[in-house]
């Protein structure tokens, strides 16, 4: 199962439907949702998963409102209900402006499951809410960002869409929905993931440094060839020589590595210094 399915499983699962109040505010976000559209005076709510159309069904039931239908149209779940049926509940005339930091965590809780979608976090970090109104988005954004959640909106064929790509700032909005499980499953993903891409700037570096130090040892092989070549090796300071065979010995060693078979050792940046020495001979007219 992915983990977008386990979310909204595990959120329709949420137990709090005898709460009475958050029934309504939930309610409230389903409605809110992209996924609601109006056809005829009917209301209609579609969805791929089970559970939320489940959980929307069981929303209805409670609000008082058992006149609707269940259908199962390709691969999505719809249901149908009168509009003047919601309509009569007065629940979309309430100011969301004026609503408390426990009842609009309801509304982004049923706009999530009404239109909200997440991407494979092993692959990126992708968290969205289709939101049918401007006003409704702005709303819930500045209601996220109460919560210290930092979310934006961009428009999508006359509709709105919020969306979040930072790991931790979604992490921070799966833990306001109530999602336990999933927050510890993101987390787990997200760790790992970190850790992997240490390990690659790791890698990276390290090959980064090999190709340098191969890069350099070519040169240096070069113009130690040059010098002998021009008969000028023999007039080298002894110190130069050591270095020069020690290099031709060893192209693939670091600097480091070098000083460490000199007779004494010589740090890396003495091991430099004797090599650029030896670059600027063989450059010499």
């Amino acid at each position: 199962m992915s983990f977008s399915k386990e979310l909204k499983e595990e959120l329709s699962k949420t137990e709090n439907l005898s709460n009475k109040e958050a029934v309504k505010y939930e309610l409230i976000g389903y409605l809110l949702s992209s996924n609601i559209s109006i056809e005829n005076k009917k209301l209609k709510f579609s969805t791929e998963n089970e559970y939320n159309i489940n959980r929307f069904s069981r929303l209805l039931s409670n609000m008082g409102i058992s006149d609707f239908d269940i259908c199962l149209q390709g691969n999505l779940y719809v249901i149908t209900v009168k509009q003047n049926e919601v309509d009569k509940l007065g629940i979309m005339k309430i100011d969301l402006q004026k609503v408390n930091q426990e009842q609009i965590k309801w509304v982004i809780r049923g706009a999530y499951l009404g239109g909200g979608s997440i991407n494979n976090p092993e692959n990126k970090y992708h968290l969205e809410l289709g939101i049918k109104q401007n006003a409704h988005a702005i709303l819930i954004v500045q209601a996220l960002q109460s919560f210290d959640i930092k979310s934006n909106i961009i428009e999508k064929k006359n509709e709105y869409a919020i969306y979040i790509k930072d790991g931790e700032e979604i992490s921070k909005f799966l833990a306001l929905l109530g999602a336990n499980k999933s927050v510890l499953r993101f987390e787990e993903i997200r760790v790992q993931r970190e850790m992997n891409n240490k390990i690659n700037r790791i890698v990276n570096c390290e090959s980064a440094n090999l190709n340098k130090t191969i890069n350099a040892s070519i040169e240096q092989i070069e113009a130690i060839k040059k010098i002998k070549e021009n008969h000028k090796f023999e007039n080298l300071s002894e110190s130069l020589k050591e270095i020069a065979n020690l290099r031709l010995e060893n192209p693939n060693a670091s600097l480091i590595e070098l000083g460490q078979k000199l007779t004494p050792p010589v740090g890396k940046s003495g091991v430099n210094y004797r090599l650029k020495k030896i670059m600027e001979i063989a450059n010499e007219e």
